[in-house]
């Protein structure tokens, strides 16, 4: 134990935490790096497929062929096959999804830092089987292993990010992953923007093989940051996670504030090892699922909320928009570049994203969550019914650009970095790493299923709905805001386990007005030196465990 003498705790809620240098908060912002490749793979397909050169090589149409002009026998059919489309977007989903669910085993095996690395390596693999592609085959194969490494980063990312985030801060930092999503996205739309035109493989080879660096840069700096402290507690390390909180602190490790914080995350960890004992591989991950859904308190009820919430953030319909909406603009025929268009929704996006840092620490998770669904369903009503009554006016078309930018706002600024951070703050350290991965697992599972739906919903050789997909989107925004109100709660201002006390005293609608009365140390024992009892550390030493 540090100090050798014990570790310093105390009662007072107050005083749980170190405070933390400047320098700490930035080795904490680093990670959010990790949002970059994300939002740039995600990206740089919705214009990829829609560039002349990629389609004639992966379907042998010719751009010059009169047939395909506007107005001519095939007008609007010069694009990648609907089934094509689907299964290249798709399949990467489908790979992050596994790689995912994955990623929260690695996280305990081998630590959080090392898996977020893992998955860089595994990324730039599926980046080189991609830029090597000349047809379907190979491509898909590179997003299918891309996937996996993204699973592994966008899981533990959260995670890492999460645990290491000092808890004023926690939103703001976790909501930066998002904004590095958005810096990603449009980096991905000006580097479509600028090959379109090339008549060569570089045209769209460029843009994939772009995404290395990102990797290697995020891969890079993780070998100068510290591992997550509750991963070193959770193996029952205590000197490691000493050592590491004080580097994030930045304090001695021997410091009291070190040590008192340190106390407070070792006592909820044996808490929760109380309730809900440790056994073998399996019996973890039955776990996540032990205890009533009517509980407040049990772990099945946190690991529906944060599968459903991610699965609710898929549900905006978001991704319709950076997915297929260069093709989806180009299909409308009255906008005259598409690219544009999908650029300025992009800008919207990145600007709009770090109007949450400040309103997700001074308004809270719970009603950025609830007024982020409000206006997106106003916005998506609006565009569907002005499509639909009169959608081959050019000034009707403009209107419905401006308000699926607003809707893109509303989103930026709430569900977008709102649904990251309550599944990162949600879960006991137990299953910490198995709750995260499977709500990052159900995000990219719904993100799989609506990326193969949705071609067969718009395509003009398919359901060809138009603008009329947004009474769909709509109605699913309505589902969004009676789920945030009933079943949100509000986490802003405490610690990870101040959370998990607060979920377990209190519900959704009330939350906001609960108050951190005693501390975790207080509560499992003090000793008459003010230090928490060693029996305590000593039994988290024992039950130190990679399940």
């Amino acid at each position: 134990m540090p100090g050798g003498a014990g570790l310093v705790a105390t009662a007072d809620t107050g005083r749980i935490e170190a405070p933390v240098t400047l320098k700490a908060y930035l080795m904490c912002a680093f990670a959010a790096f990790g949002g970059i490749f994300f939002g740039y793979d995600s990206g740089y397909i919705n214009g990829v497929l829609a560039m002349n050169y990629f389609v004639h090589l992966y379907t042998g149409k010719d751009p010059n062929d009169p047939a395909y002009k506007k107005g001519g026998s095939k007008d609007g059919q010069f694009a990648i096959p609907s089934w094509q489309k689907s299964l290249i977007v798709s399949i990467l989903s489908a790979g992050t999804f596994f790689g995912a669910l994955i990623a929260g085993d690695f996280a305990d095996f081998i630590g959080r830092r090392t898996t977020i690395i893992s998955g860089c390596a595994l990324f730039i693999v599926g980046v080189i089987l991609q830029t090597a592609s000349t047809g379907y085959r190979l491509l898909v194969g590179g997003r299918v292993v891309a996937g996996l490494g993204i699973g592994f980063v966008s899981a533990i990312i959260i995670l890492y990010m999460s645990e290491i985030a000092p808890k004023k801060v926690r939103g703001a930092i976790v909501s930066g992953y998002q904004f590095c999503i958005t810096i990603g996205l449009l980096l991905a739309s000006c580097v479509d923007y600028g090959t379109q035109n090339y008549n060569n493989t570089g045209s769209y080879r460029i843009p994939i093989a772009l995404q290395m660096l990102w990797a290697l840069i995020l891969a890079c700096g993780l070998f100068f940051l510290p591992e997550s402290p509750r991963y070193f507690v959770k193996r029952g390390k205590i000197d490691r996670a000493a050592d590491v909180l004080g580097r994030l602190r930045g304090q001695p490790r021997d410091s009291e504030f070190v040590q008192t914080e340190l106390a407070e995350i070792v006592a909820n960890h044996e808490y929760e090892l109380q309730v809900v004992p440790q056994g073998s591989y399996f019996s973890s991950w039955a776990n996540c699922f032990k205890g009533s859904l009517f509980d407040q308190r049990s772990n099945l009820r946190r690991t529906i909320l944060g599968t459903s919430l991610q699965m609710m953030q898929q549900w905006t319909g978001i991704n319709f928009i950076f997915y297929f909406g260069t093709t989806f603009f180009t299909q409308l025929g009255t906008i005259n570049n598409p690219f544009l268009i999908g650029l300025i929704t992009t800008l919207v996006n990145v600007c709009s994203t770090p109007i949450s840092f400040y309103t997700i620490e001074r308004f809270g998770r719970r009603t950025l969550l609830i007024w982020g669904a409000f206006g997106m369903f106003v916005c998506e009503f609006i565009v569907a019914i002005a499509g639909t009554v009169d959608g081959g006016n050019k000034t009707t078309v403009k209107a419905e650009i401006a308000f699926i930018c607003i809707y893109i706002f509303f989103f930026a600024s709430t569900w977008g970095p709102g649904a990251w951070v309550v599944i990162g703050e949600i879960y006991p350290l137990p299953i910490r790493s198995r709750g995260v991965a499977l709500s990052t697992a159900s995000n990219w599972l719904w993100n799989c299923i609506i990326s193969v739906i949705t071609p067969y919903m718009v395509d003009t050789d398919q359901g060809n709905l138009g603008a009329k997909v947004f009474f769909v989107w709509g109605a699913l925004c309505v589902g969004c805001f009676v789920y945030a109100y009933m079943l949100i709660p509000e986490t802003k201002g405490l610690s990870l386990e101040q959370v998990d006390k607060m979920l377990e005293e209190t519900n959704a609608r009330t939350s906001s007005k609960w108050v951190p009365h005693s501390t975790f140390a207080a509560e499992m024992g003090l000793t008459d030196k003010g230090t928490l009892a060693p029996e305590i550390v000593e039994d988290v030493e024992r039950k130190g465990s990679v399940v």
